[in-house]
């Protein structure tokens, strides 16, 4: 995988031509030219400048090309948590989208606190809540299945796909030990962001906005953890692995679950926590981009990168 595409220019001038229609229909103008700060192989993010402020255009490769229905699906519901797109083409998988402000990780160094996560991510887990009856449809839509019932198997297959160790292959069978742990708890599996990190939260006008729901699964919910506590928080505003307790975090975030469910949430997360990162490197493995999936697998095991 390359990012070749998002360069050529009979592509570009397609899309710009796109972005200037869906303006026109919005009543608004662009005042200079796109600019393209953003180029991955699996993605691409341009800026335009309107008349009405800068608005921005994202991509994705085919793989990812639900991220628009799903994000429209989403802010139908919950558009104070997930703006919805300006405009959106769910069969091209582009979208165009109001700018969404700075991102939590440059308020958070600003302000040198980490308390904004407390409002994150119970909204966030709220989020997952009331889209609880458009799993079905989110599947259908394309966002990929990484329910319990298929990790055990998808594991094995990322093992050998990445040329794992003798270790992980010998992981298998608890990884299907903790998928029927995990299951015995009866939450509902539910819609996952599966990359909840400071630099996919926005801060605008004082609101808080989960963005970038291109890696978004079906899963248990709790997987989502894995990376905002384990990948995130534990390392604090100066990068320092564990300098952060990242417990009373955990607990706001189960607080809407426990609302609505009974039981030992907080034993269910330690399970979540190990097998989040397994969900994590069969959904987000990039091909060719071995070492990155190995670091998850590395995050299953031994709990550290």
């Amino acid at each position: 995988m390359d990012d070749r595409r998002w360069r050529d220019p009979q592509w570009l001038a397609q899309v710009r031509d796109w972005i200037d229609g869906r303006l026109d229909e919005l009543g608004t103008t662009r005042t200079g030219p796109v600019v393209q700060p953003h180029i991955y192989p699996w993605s691409t993010v341009l800026r335009v400048p309107t008349d009405a402020g800068d608005v921005w255009f994202k991509a994705n490769t085919d793989s990812l090309r639900h991220e628009a229905a799903v994000v429209t699906r989403i802010a139908a519901r919950r558009p104070d948590a997930v703006p919805p797109p300006l405009a959106a083409d769910l069969d091209t998988g582009w979208m165009l989208m109001a700018d969404a402000g700075q991102t939590l990780r440059v308020v958070s160094q600003r302000e040198q606190s980490l308390d904004r996560w407390y409002d994150v991510l119970p909204l966030y887990a709220a989020v997952q809540l009331d889209v609880a009856d458009d799993v079905d449809d989110l599947l259908a839509l394309g966002v990929p299945d990484r329910r319990l019932a298929t990790l055990p198997q998808a594991y094995e297959r990322i093992v050998d796909e990445v040329g794992a160790g003798r270790r992980f292959r010998d992981a298998a069978p608890m990884v299907a030990e903790l998928c029927a742990e995990l299951a015995q708890y009866g939450l509902p599996e539910l819609l996952q962001h599966d990359d909840l990190h400071d630099a996919q939260v926005f801060v605008r006008e004082g609101r808080h906005l989960i963005m970038d729901w291109g890696d978004a699964c079906v899963s248990h919910p709790f997987f989502t953890l894995s990376v905002a506590l384990e990948g995130g928080l534990a390392w604090g505003l100066d990068d320092v692995r564990d300098s952060v307790d990242t417990a009373p975090f955990r607990d706001a975030y189960l607080a809407p679950y426990a609302e609505r469910f009974t039981g030992d949430l907080v034993a269910a997360t330690r399970v979540a926590l190990r097998l989040g990162w397994v969900c994590r490197a069969v959904n987000g493995h990039v091909p060719g981009d071995d070492k990155q999936t190995l670091t998850r697998l590395r995050m299953f095991l031994d709990g550290r990168p």
